[in-house]
């Protein structure tokens, strides 16, 4: 990390990706248990190479927040999370100021009768021992990192903004001590359930993908990879039934996150397949509201697992039984 009180000088470069195709890092992933297609992989890959921030957006729980941590792990790096919230601001994400201790400091000084010019005194309270780095200035004191600026969309555009610098130059202004820049720069996901719209400006300055819900052949391995104690058959039920609760017209369709919810309380019960009965009585597991729990009630669990309408939800010859 480097001070620069002018404000001149540009951001340390990344050093070279340590995968030399997005293959390599699709087996890099796949040994931190994160299945990536093709797609995810060649987008992060891509990032890496170009020291470009990494825009995921997609519905809430199909893994977006889970390729940060699989590629810091990779990189062997630690991973600093923002987790954004409505009403955000700078002294919360980017650094604040440790005011008891200034304080103490000041009672101190005049305890000891110092007499300094109020200049000097001044300085010594807005110096670097009394600055709390919050994440985004951790990530760029932190050489290498993985920084995860978490459901971005829950912040407002005043906090859109703030970001405009650090996703550009990779560097933060502070008034009382100059602009900090890192010596190399984090490798920055950013990710987003699109509950809003995010201004183009902080868009522009990033890659983007669009994360979708796997195949059910991938999210079967995915039951199976997080969750070694499920049976295989019971992740084949878990993912086909998943599958079709998307097909319905849901407040919130499940996820990625929800299926595992699902796999891993039906095998705490002991169970090595899904029936209609304990389909109806783990749903909390997998859907999140009233509503979607007594709709699906209400057409029937049979109608859920059985393979009846498998053409609606691609899945033909898939699951059934």
């Amino acid at each position: 990390m480097s001070v620069d009180d002018d404000g001149h000088g540009g951001a340390g470069r990344r050093a070279r990706p340590p995968f030399d195709s997005p293959a390599e890092l699709v087996a890099a992933l796949d040994e931190q248990d994160y299945l990536a297609d093709e797609e995810m992989a060649t987008a992060c890959y891509l990032a890496l190479a170009l020291g470009r921030p990494l825009f995921l957006e997609g519905m809430a729980g199909v893994g977006k927040t889970a390729v940060a941590g699989a590629l810091a792990r990779s990189l062997e790096a630690p991973l600093i999370r923002l987790q954004c919230f409505e009403g955000i601001d700078a002294h919360q994400a980017l650094y604040d100021w440790d005011f008891p201790r200034q304080l103490l400091h000041l009672r101190a000084a005049e305890a000891a009768g110092r007499h300094e010019a109020p200049d000097v005194l001044e300085h010594e309270l807005y110096g670097r021992r009394f600055l709390v780095p919050r994440p985004l200035l951790q990530s760029l004191e932190t050489s290498p990192c993985v920084l995860l600026i978490d459901e971005i969309d829950r912040s407002d555009d005043e906090f859109e903004a703030l970001l405009l610098e650090l996703l550009s130059d990779f560097a933060v202004s502070i008034p009382e001590l100059g602009t900090v820049r890192a010596e190399t720069p984090p490798v920055v996901v950013v990710t987003s359930n699109r509950t809003r719209e995010v201004h183009d400006a902080l868009k522009r300055r990033c890659l983007y993908h669009w994360v979708e819900n796997p195949s059910y052949e991938r999210e079967v391995a995915i039951i199976l990879r997080r969750l070694p104690q499920v049976h295989e058959r019971l992740a084949e039920r878990v993912a086909f039934a998943t599958r079709r609760l998307r097909a319905r017209d849901l407040l919130k369709p499940p996820g990625v996150a929800e299926a595992l919810d699902w796999a891993e309380s039906l095998a705490a019960l002991g169970a090595d397949d899904l029936s209609p009965a304990l389909a109806s009585t783990t749903l909390g597991s997998v859907l999140k509201y009233k509503e979607d729990i007594e709709q699906v009630r209400a057409t029937g669990l049979a109608a859920l697992l059985d393979g009846a309408g498998l053409e609606e939800v691609g899945l033909e010859g898939v699951g059934g039984g």
